[in-house]
């Protein structure tokens, strides 16, 4: 910012070079000198005034070069807020040469009026387009203007969205191929599309049309639940026996599983994921190719129709969404110079190694990893049933380490006892307790293990409902918690609660004690306003976990999204 002049400084006509003294004496000079620093230091030895002085309030030094010369600045005031006036001192003889003679001094543009610069621009418009028609007659070159010049700048036409393409090629940037895409929408084809939300009334609609499974709503829906399906339970599982062989679309492997889902038979994670894809395996095995269509298109409408089946008998865990993801980008993998045969192996073999390397051998290496946290003394604490931990347990065991188990079980499916069955049959010490005792026995606990259902790239923890309050507890004795899980499980999504995306059971489970004769629960569905709910699973902060155990390793949950970056695509590679 240039300051105002001061209020002392008088305007006045600038003195002929003649008039000026020459026995002046120019002192040193420093960068506060310049016009371009914000308060600059007078000379006192340099004056101008009205009568051909220096004056110091009206000067500013600033030296131009190596040449001795400097420059002298006034400002004077009037319509411009400055002009320059320039002047330089001769090394030999002293005499001040005015800068209008200077080679670096430039000429002021003369003002103009609006009509005379649209009559200017007018003039150049028609000028280039004369030499664009002369450029047009002759290729070499016009307007004296050599070819690299010309191509150097290009003609300016009257359309500037016609040049933004040429631009950017020249550039340097590549061109856009038809096959190419850009990886946006690669990414965007990678994220699973969303959930359909059921309080959508027509989407909910359409869906039924679709849909192998005769569906009825149940009547007291839980209002902050109504996005998720809520349906009446028991007459599934009739109606799709007695409509088996009119299924066409639905292999009868694909059929099997969904029943054996339905059912209860096959819940967890891991064996769901392995049922549902040795089923596609059947199906690919048993698949052949309709004439006029492609394989990868007509395989993959296959897979679909077998997906939404076995989601309508219950929803698909995220396991078994990116198994799925895996399949489909095997299958749109195949190219057209691949035999049926071959493009068939080749997908049931990949399919094999995928729940060798991803499920079994991870599950091994994630026991190697999590016994050497158990130590002789520890009190090991346990939730429900996962058979990673099972396998921990058992493997320390086999070890000859001398520990006590603590297995905590919570209604409705009870999954505990199965659990302490095993346990005490291969001789280990147990104590058994339900959930509501867990604040009772977590001061004897030294860690805490348990099994999870998916891990989110927020670090969170989906697993069976209780887990988090698990957690919690073990997170207030300052017990460490240590989750076990395939880094197969994980998914790049992000959830805060367990509200947004659930699942629901059978209402009526928990309305039935087992072992009570009266039960005021028995008619709750005649009750309006009575609504029961059943949650599959919650979700557990990472603030409540210290550790993660993988196939990679142990990793704290702030890591998590380490892993779904580095190796979240790599069993679209294997």
């Amino acid at each position: 910012m240039i300051p105002p002049p001061p209020s002392h400084a008088v305007t006045a006509p600038v003195p002929a070079a003649s008039q000026l003294p020459v026995h002046t004496p120019v002192e040193s000079y420093t960068l506060s000198d310049s016009v371009f620093s914000a308060s600059p230091t007078r000379s006192p030895s340099i004056q101008l005034g009205l009568d051909g002085e220096f004056s110091e309030d009206s000067v500013n030094w600033m030296k131009r070069s190596n040449s001795g010369r400097f420059t002298v600045v006034l400002p004077t005031g009037g319509n411009s807020l400055t002009q320059a006036v320039e002047a330089s001192i001769d090394e030999n003889s002293g005499d001040i040469v005015e800068g209008s003679t200077q080679k670096n001094s430039k000429p002021l543009k003369e003002k103009t009026t609006k009509a005379e610069r649209r009559a200017l621009q007018e003039a150049q418009r028609a000028a280039k387009a004369s030499a664009k028609v002369a450029e047009g007659n002759k290729p070499g070159g016009t307007l004296g203007m050599s070819a690299p010049a010309q191509k150097s700048k290009p003609v300016k036409q009257a359309n500037q969205k016609k040049d933004v393409q040429p631009l950017a090629s020249s550039s340097g940037v590549p061109e856009k191929k038809r096959g190419d895409k850009p990886p946006e929408k690669d990414r965007k084809k990678d994220v699973p599309p969303p959930r359909m939300q059921f309080d959508d009334k027509s989407r909910v609609e359409k869906a039924k049309k679709r849909s192998v499974v005769k569906q009825t709503e149940a009547r007291n829906r839980v209002e902050l639940f109504r996005h998720l399906p809520q349906y009446e339970r028991g007459n599934q599982l009739s109606d799709l026996e007695s409509t088996f062989f009119q299924h066409d679309d639905v292999h009868p492997a694909v059929y099997k599983v969904g029943l054996q889902f339905l059912t209860g038979d096959i819940m967890w994670s891991n064996t769901r994921c392995i049922a549902m894809l040795q089923a596609f395996q059947k199906v690919i095995e048993d698949y052949s190719t309709p004439p006029e269509r492609t394989l990868a298109r007509d395989l993959t409408a296959k897979i679909n129709s077998s997906v939404s089946f076995l989601n309508e008998c219950r929803p698909l865990s995220i396991s078994m969404g990116n198994a799925i993801r895996f399949l489909k980008a095997l299958i749109a993998k195949i190219t057209l110079t691949q035999t049926e045969s071959e493009a068939k192996s080749s997908l049931c073999t990949d399919i094999d190694r995928y729940i060798n390397e991803k499920i079994v051998l991870a599950d091994k290496q994630i026991v190697k990893h999590a016994v050497t946290k158990i130590r002789d003394g520890d009190v090991l604490l346990t939730y429900g049933s996962s058979s990673l931990v099972e396998m921990i347990i058992l493997h320390a065991h086999e070890l000859r380490r001398q520990f006590r188990v603590v297995i905590v079980d919570s209604r409705p499916n009870l999954e505990g006892q199965q659990l302490l069955r095993k346990l005490v049959e291969k001789g280990l010490s147990c104590t058994y307790t339900h959930i509501n005792g867990v604040s009772y026995i977590m001061h004897e606990v030294t860690k805490v293990f348990l099994g999870a259902a998916s891990v989110f790239s927020n670090g969170t923890v989906y697993s069976t409902v209780g887990t988090a309050s698990i957690a919690m507890v073990a997170h207030a004795y300052h017990v460490p918690v240590l989750v076990c899980c395939e880094s197969y499980k994980f998914h790049e999504r992000v959830q805060l609660d367990s509200i947004c995306s659930n699942e629901l059971g059978d209402p009526d489970v928990i309305a039935k004690v087992p072992g009570r004769k009266n039960n005021c629960l028995d008619d709750w569905a005649s009750n309006d306003n009575l609504q029961l709910l059943n949650l599959g699973y919650d979700v557990t902060p990472a603030d409540y976990v210290s550790m993660i155990v993988t196939e990679y390793g142990m990793i704290p949950p702030t890591s998590v999204p380490v892993i779904v970056r580095e190796y979240g695509q790599e069993h679209v590679l294997i």
